[in-house]
């Protein structure tokens, strides 16, 4: 009876031996199988699709492939571990944790080929902005849209995460909403600055180093723009530091803007007497006596009214960079006094006239 107790308790341990010869065999084919895929994926990456890229335009496309061949054989590969896990009859608990696991490595290889598809985007984007607006908008702009993305990438990939183990991910949403306005509503003014500064980088009203004047009289260079506030530096060699929701919602001039030339006047008073073409024909001479004023266009003179005591001309001219127009005008001012000494051509001086009347 014993020996017959050892046969049958034999004959099942090799069933059971057997049975999970059986499903380790058909795990290790269906990995072998999906690891064979993953090969195959990266050959045809690496070598076919990059002919069919070479037709377009843009390298965008090649260089998104080479950053993604690597984690996407990888994804393939544990993807096959995944399921040869779910084949296996293993306990529940053992099953959870090793599928679980795997489920995460899946998620986390996702979440970086996404990753870096977009920051291929972007930082192509960069350069073409860079080529456009000039070397240092790509800096400004690429690398805080760079950490939002990522943020929401890594957001999703845990709300994923939670909902493949079964936790309430509206709790967490709530949650996170309620403490996002509660953030908001605390820091609402530097909210306020940040997406204005967002607003300055995109739109590019302005760009570093170009000379702005704001409606306060104030003006400088641009000397950084920031995702909080924008810092100029004025001609006295201070720094000026203005919140960018303040610059987002005022009228400012941009004297670098469509290009750097820009366009003096010079405004002076002649007497009566004088010939007014002989001094709009000096006026225009001066300044194209001056080596820095362009000839096109050309400076203009212009009788503009007349004075209490005196007849007020304006002579208009440019220069081919906005940073030189104060020592320019300095010396056609020179030239001009100069010249309309030599010529007889007086400036007066404000004249009243009192008539004095004797009384009965």
């Amino acid at each position: 009876m014993g020996s017959l107790l050892d046969f049958f308790r034999l004959e099942a341990s090799d069933h059971l031996l057997l049975f999970w010869v059986k499903e380790i065999l058909v795990a290790v084919v269906i990995f072998t199988f999906f690891w064979g895929l993953s090969q195959v994926v990266r050959y045809l990456l690496t070598t076919w699709v990059p002919r069919l890229t070479a037709f377009t335009r843009t390298g965008l496309d090649d260089q998104i492939l080479r950053r993604i061949t690597p984690p996407t054989s990888t994804l393939v590969v544990f993807a096959g571990l995944y399921f040869a896990v779910r084949s296996l009859p293993l306990p529940e608990k053992a099953y959870l944790v090793l599928s679980g696991a795997v489920y995460i490595i899946i998620v986390i290889v996702v979440t970086v080929i996404i990753g870096r598809g977009i920051s291929e985007i972007l930082n192509w984007y960069g350069r073409k902005l860079a080529e456009r607006h000039g070397v240092g908008v790509d800096r400004q702009i690429i690398p805080p849209l760079e950490k939002i993305i990522t943020i929401f990438l890594v957001g999703i990939a845990l709300m994923v995460i939670l909902k493949h183990f079964n936790y309430d991910i509206l709790s967490v949403v709530t949650a996170l909403g309620i403490g996002s306005l509660a953030i908001g509503l605390a820091a609402k003014d530097t909210l306020a600055n940040m997406i204005s500064g967002f607003t300055l980088m995109v739109d590019r009203p302005f760009r570093i180093g170009d000379r702005i004047q704001l409606t306060s009289g104030q003006w400088g260079d641009v000397a950084d723009i920031g995702l909080r506030t924008t810092k100029i530096k004025t001609v006295d060699n201070t720094l000026l530091v203005i919140p960018n929701s303040e610059l987002c919602n005022t009228i400012l001039i941009n004297l670098a803007f469509p290009d750097v030339r820009a366009k003096g006047r010079v405004d002076v008073g002649v007497g009566y007497d004088c010939n007014v073409e002989e001094v709009k024909r000096i006026l225009v001479d001066t300044a194209l006596g001056v080596p820095e004023v362009l000839h096109d266009p050309a400076p203009e003179a212009f009788f503009v009214s007349f004075g209490e005591s005196a007849l007020n001309m304006s002579l208009f001219f440019w220069v081919d960079d906005y940073k030189s127009i104060f020592p320019i005008t300095d010396r056609i001012n020179e030239q001009i006094i100069n010249r309309f000494r030599a010529n007889r051509i007086n400036i007066p001086y404000p004249i009243r006239t009192v008539f004095l009347e004797k009384g009965n």
